[in-house]
């Protein structure tokens, strides 16, 4: 009997992501609008990532050049967009999902010349045929992801994470396993 209340435990330790505290605090910080601090949270984890080639290196970039340009600073913000944008080459569909996003972002925020000047170098960085998916949306049935990860509190969007399966996704910061509602 307590053999097995053992591996029981030590199986839900095996299954808890091992998420890196600075990733969640970096979350928070954001959340917060403590933006400077988030932005410094972010390129501490965007360099440490890079020197270790992980996968998600372009996504701690990308939220390093939000956290920046939310914090009025415009031009290290940009150069962290465009690092971001750069390690995402090698993957073309993910490439283009941030690329809009982020182009999108700035003219939200009144960055049009910016944002025109991403665009432009999307265009050369995107195989030929790719284009733009601008306007409405297509609905599918996928299930409901949470607005953010439970395990790092990262924001979650159902159209750029890796599904799993048909009810799992995997966490664009961290990699751990999100179920959705059905």
């Amino acid at each position: 009997m307590f053999r097995r209340g053992f591996r029981r435990g030590a199986m839900r330790r095996a299954m808890q992501p091992n998420v890196p505290p600075l990733l969640q605090r970096a979350h928070e910080l954001m959340a917060a609008g403590n933006y400077p601090a988030a932005a410094e949270a972010f390129e501490q984890l965007a360099r440490g990532a890079e020197t270790r080639q992980r996968p998600k290196t372009g996504q701690l970039y990308l939220q390093a050049g939000r956290a920046r340009i939310l914090a009025g600073q415009k031009n290290v913000g940009v150069a962290h967009l465009k690092r971001g944008l750069g390690l995402m080459a090698a993957r073309p569909v993910q490439l283009q999902r941030a690329g809009e996003r982020v182009v999108n972002e700035l003219k939200d925020h009144g960055m049009a010349a910016e944002a025109q000047e991403i665009a432009d170098w999307l265009k050369t960085r995107l195989p030929v045929g790719t284009e733009a998916r601008g306007g409405a949306p297509v609905a599918s049935k996928k299930p409901i992801l949470p607005a953010t990860c439970p395990a790092c509190g990262g924001v979650v969007r159902a159209d750029d994470v890796d599904w799993l399966d048909e009810i799992t996704a995997e966490c664009d910061w961290c990699g751990s396993p999100i179920r959705a509602s059905e």
